[in-house]
């Protein structure tokens, strides 16, 4: 479907239909609330036909405004009818309905009310300039109308002083509506604009994590074939060597082989997108389980009181995969708790053992009352990447407030037997 511009137009609002997406023919229908509003206006403009038709037959002329002709009150009333059918199709053509039946303003009392609503929407539809240009034509309507058509209760000027409030008062009417729905669509843009980009930015994030973790896993797979090569170097030198020797570096070589082919697969699970080859990338020695008394060490000096419980059994055969996934979620929610909980207390609790997976947990208590020193920046992608990391480990993870009103982040690992 292509869009077209239409600067054949300029009356238009800034906002509204600069392109048409559609043909003429294909105009949405309406709504459950457009035929409402648009059945309200036809009966109310009927019961003004009426009642202005009624008050012209009166027998007490003193109480209408009176016609030369007793046939012109049939013409008026049936002008009044014609402009009730035209309200139907207002929508469509507001300007033209209204210049069209702009001469009437100058006699037909029946159709006074439709008249009205043609203006308001006019108002509501067009651009502002259009809107004064549509009301300084109506108060000019509004002299000849008060002079060929005089109440007899009324003074002249009382006449048209009534009819400038009522013309004003629609115009104050119509442009508030106006005002009104194009700020619920900058507000609605907005929000649209602000999901989008952070959908973007959740995605870039998963990305990154990806790419992290595949740059990580590779660091190893080298280093586990180096080892592969070294040791059937060692072979390929001394094929005389004892017959221990040998099974001992070919149990190696297998194990090695293992690892290195279990690493390729998490490598081609995780990396479902070409390396955009950035500056990025971790720097070796990758961090494992082993390193996290130096990471709470880091926090501790950084004034991050952290209380750690670790249960974990043989923490030296730990993965490393897992450890380093288990390094990931701690380092994650260290830094949360001091961007968005400075001076709490954190617990680190670490668990598990081979067969029964590792679990992480990381809680502080929730910040009460604004910070003294002022927040750091965040846009939760941090969150987001460890729980790619975790997903695509095979674990789970969730993160939030607990019963006892703390911020907690918990991720459950596997841990092969």
């Amino acid at each position: 479907m292509t869009s077209i511009a239409v600067p054949e137009h300029p009356w238009l609002l800034p906002g509204e239909l600069v392109v048409r997406a559609e043909p003429e023919r294909a105009r949405p229908r309406r709504t459950t609330r457009d035929w409402v509003v648009d059945s309200l206006a036809f009966l109310i403009g009927l019961l003004w036909v009426l009642f202005a038709t009624l008050d012209a037959l009166s027998p007490a002329p003193e109480a209408a405004i009176p016609l030369p002709h007793d046939w012109m009150v049939g013409a008026d009333a049936l002008l009044g009818l014609v402009c009730c059918g035209l309200l139907w199709v207002r929508r469509r053509w507001p300007l033209g309905l209204a210049v069209a039946t702009l001469p009437l303003n100058l006699f037909s009392m029946a159709a006074a009310v439709p008249l009205l609503i043609f203006y308001f929407t006019v108002v509501v539809h067009r651009r502002t300039a259009v809107a004064i240009a549509i009301t300084g034509a109506g108060l000019v309507t509004n002299l000849v109308f008060s002079w060929t058509r005089p109440d007899p209760n009324w003074p002249y000027w009382a006449t048209v002083s009534w009819g400038v409030v009522i013309t004003l008062a629609v115009l104050a009417w119509g442009m508030f509506v106006r005002a009104r729905r194009q700020l619920i669509v900058s507000l609605r843009e907005r929000a649209e604009r602000a999901e989008a980009e952070q959908q973007l930015r959740v995605a870039q994030a998963r990305h990154l994590e990806r790419t992290r973790i595949a740059r990580e896993m590779h660091d190893v797979l080298a280093h586990r074939i180096s080892l592969l090569s070294l040791h059937a170097g060692a072979l390929e030198f001394r094929p005389d060597a004892p017959a221990d020797e040998v099974a001992r570096a070919a149990g190696v070589i297998r194990g090695s082989a293992h690892a290195a082919l279990q690493d390729l697969r998490e490598v081609i699970g995780v990396l479902r997108a070409e390396d955009d080859g950035g500056d990025d990338a971790p720097e070796p020695p990758q961090p494992t389980l082993a390193d996290l008394p130096a990471l709470i060490g880091e926090s501790r000096a950084a004034g991050v009181r952290v209380n750690v419980t670790d249960s974990v059994v043989t923490p030296e055969d730990v993965p490393a995969a897992l450890g380093r996934a288990a390094y990931r979620i701690v380092q994650e929610g260290l830094t949360n708790a001091r961007k968005h909980a400075a001076g709490a207390a954190v617990t680190v609790d670490l668990a598990g053992g081979p067969g029964a997976g590792l679990t992480v947990a990381i809680c502080n208590r929730w910040p009460v009352g604004a910070p003294t020193g002022g927040t750091l920046p965040g846009a939760g992608t941090g969150l987001v990447g460890i729980t790619e990391r975790v997903t695509l480990a095979g674990g789970r993870v969730a993160y939030g407030r607990d019963d006892a009103g703390d911020f907690r982040l918990a991720a459950s690992l596997p841990w092969p037997a």
